[in-house]
């Protein structure tokens, strides 16, 4: 036998359970401050004894907060789903929400899909906040969500002007640990295969391999820089291309861990011993990196502390959005495997 489900209870049932007015009840609920402790505890009792649950539209109508926090990146599904990266800085800002007490909204939006739907989504009206990942040098993503009201923090700069409101890696610091490793090693002839150019990411990483090449002495050898995009396969493609073109390179730092997996594979086809004849060196230290073969020499960085350093800088802007924030510069450190 079926039974009629018992109505949900009202926030009247609640105030009249409590011996309080409506409004009393509300404050309490929505955390108002002028309620005395004898009306907040009697409203606490009643909502246990009834079971009520607010209604989160009307409470984010009062609030005017909806406990929501968009985390956009702007790269494809298979990027995201399939990069270890991501999915470390997804672990920390979901632990460092949950936390918080919010929600976790994630949205995917590359270049061509950015206007529209997602302006229209990324209002007060749906999230708190808005945590940015992955752009590039000539994104106005951050400045339009920023005209909508709402605080933003993005993980990385979308360029090296940008002196506030971001947390990235010391990608400088780190890429000379990299390359000062090489030329200890004695190693003459050190290529790079570096990312995008119009990614901080990607031109900090170049940058600190000519500062490490200068401090030792050196110049950048144009013929010994290749690019990719971050992806295994450049990284292999742009092997092929040193090789091709250099064929007496004995080391390369490549700017990230997959990128060094797809030089590793160039190497073992074109029968080039690592470390012997040519030592490889990334940049994050990925678990790909352990794997490897040889276990990959890499520079550390922590994608789940950055996403929580992302949220905790978010939670502080929404606090208090005036104040100026200075970013978050995190150091990275050398971690020496087999394949150096």
């Amino acid at each position: 036998m079926n039974r009629t489900p018992r109505p949900r209870p009202t926030l009247e049932e609640v105030a009249a359970r409590a011996g309080v007015g409506r409004g009393t009840a509300s404050r309490v609920i929505n955390g108002g401050e002028k309620v005395s402790e004898r009306a907040r505890q009697a409203v606490e009792d009643a909502i246990a004894e009834l079971g009520y649950v607010p209604n989160a539209n009307a409470r984010a109508l009062v609030t005017r907060r909806t406990d929501a926090v968009a985390l956009v990146i702007a790269e494809s599904e298979e990027r995201v789903f399939g990069e270890p990266f991501f999915a470390g800085i997804i672990r920390g800002i979901g632990a460092a929400l949950g936390d918080a007490g919010r929600q976790l909204v994630l949205l995917l939006a590359q270049a061509s899909e950015r206007r529209g739907a997602l302006d229209e989504y990324l209002t007060r009206q749906h999230v708190d906040g808005v945590l940015l990942l992955s752009l590039h040098d000539d994104d106005e993503l951050p400045d339009r969500i920023r005209a909508h009201g709402l605080p933003v923090v993005v993980g990385g700069r979308a360029n090296e002007n940008v002196t506030s409101g971001f947390v990235d890696v010391d990608n400088v610091q780190g890429a000379g640990l990299a390359v000062a490793h090489l030329v200890d090693r004695g190693r003459a002839r050190i290529a790079t295969i570096a990312g995008p150019a119009d990614m901080v990411a990607g031109s900090s990483r170049f940058q600190g391999y000519a500062a490490a090449l200068a401090a030792a002495g050196r110049e950048v050898d144009e013929r010994l820089v290749e690019r990719g995009d971050f992806g295994q396969e450049s990284g292999a493609a742009a092997m092929r291309a040193l090789l091709d073109r250099e064929p007496a390179v004995d080391a390369v730092f490549c700017a990230n861990d997959l990128m060094a997996l797809g030089a590793l594979q160039t190497l073992r086809e074109a029968g080039r011993q690592v470390p012997e004849e040519v030592a490889v060196v990334g940049f994050e230290d990925a678990p790909v990196a352990l794997s490897a073969h040889p276990p990959l020499t890499t520079v550390h960085q922590s994608p789940e502390q950055m996403g929580r350093e992302m949220v905790a800088l978010l939670l502080e802007t929404m606090t208090d959005p005036e104040a100026d924030r200075p970013g978050r510069m995190l150091p990275t450190y050398l971690v020496v495997r087999d394949s150096s």
